[in-house]
């Protein structure tokens, strides 16, 4: 207990620090965005965050500076984005699935086999929804930028793959603490654990469950395949990351100040997917030297049977549109 309040006492003192750098910043002849999140430095969303940093100093002529606390330094996603909207800290990259806890619209990216490839995905992110998507979380103090890459989240388990649905029968599989990823493992037959991500490994290790659910950086990074053989290519998610600023700050830029931003946010997009694809096939290589098998399956008996999530959510007359329009694009 003692630890935990000289921790948390560190964080606010911080974060009393940041409040104060960050209300003065306009008494220079430049204004400091603080930009906070959870990933390590090698990242391939750090390195497009970097490149967002990088467009920003150039565009604004140095007028506008990010300076990037990366590695969870300010606390978690949901912590960071308490944060934007009371004004402390101006920006943050997140999971569409932690926005979601602030702007319900967000859900609908959580929808197991929503996107065909990654060529839909981002035809849908980078147009008419994923824009309706952004501006809609203003109504909550959070401004949505750009949307990110984080891959596809597929199977990887102890013992065989997962070729059919029938093969999750029995086995306890590691998800998200979220409503829906538990909801996509139970209908498939498995058996959803909720779990921190860093009790995993040791899980693994001692098969305190069977397998789990990533994309395939964090499947490398985390040493998870050091323990699990088998991965199965199923992508039965694609959530992507989600750039934003909190309203309290925007509202303080001038329009020309707001462009350079959300240029300087469009143009680092492109890079962080070039980032990200590198990534994947360093991660692949990965993979196959420490002998991990993989299996590319046939997705359509796991669509049919987690159609009723899609089917539930779609009794919300609002996310009923948003869906129709994802399936006509």
């Amino acid at each position: 207990m003692q630890v935990y309040r000289s921790q948390r006492g560190k964080l606010v003192m911080m974060i009393g620090i940041l409040v104060c750098l960050y209300s003065c910043a306009d008494i220079t002849d430049h204004k400091t965005l603080f930009f906070a999140h959870s990933l390590p430095i090698t990242h391939p969303v750090h390195k497009g965050i970097l490149a967002m940093q990088e467009a920003l100093h150039e565009k604004s002529g140095g007028k506008l500076q990010i300076k990037i606390f990366p590695d969870g330094q300010l606390g978690t996603e949901r912590e960071v984005l308490e944060l934007l909207q009371i004004g402390s800290v101006a920006m943050t990259k997140v999971s569409a699935a932690s926005m979601s806890s602030f702007s319900p619209e967000y859900r609908v990216l959580g929808v197991p086999y929503l996107f065909r490839d990654r060529d839909h995905m981002f035809s849908v992110l980078e147009g008419p929804i994923g824009k309706e998507l952004l501006d809609g979380g203003s109504e909550y103090l959070l401004r949505g930028l750009c949307f990110y890459d984080a891959g596809s989240r597929s199977f990887y388990t102890l013992d065989g793959f997962i070729k059919t649905p029938e093969d999750l029968k029995g086995k306890k599989i590691r998800v998200m603490n979220d409503q829906m990823a538990v909801n996509m493992v139970n209908d498939l037959g498995g058996s959803a654990t909720p779990m921190a991500y860093g009790e995993l490994y040791t899980a693994l290790q001692q098969r305190v469950v069977d397998g789990a659910e990533n994309n395939v950086p964090s499947f490398v990074t985390s040493n998870h395949y050091e323990v699990c053989k088998f991965y199965t290519l199923d992508q039965h998610s694609m959530v992507p990351d989600v750039v934003v600023v909190g309203t309290k700050f925007w509202d303080t830029l001038n329009d020309m100040e707001k462009g350079w931003l959300q240029d300087a946010a469009d143009e680092s997009v492109k890079k962080q997917k070039i980032y990200w694809q590198e990534t994947v096939e360093e991660g692949m290589e990965i993979l196959e030297k420490a002998n991990v098998q993989i299996y590319n399956p046939d997705k359509s008996p796991f669509v049919e049977k987690t159609k009723s999530i899609l089917e539930d959510l779609k009794k919300d007359p609002k996310m009923k549109i948003i869906i129709d329009q994802i399936n006509n694009q």
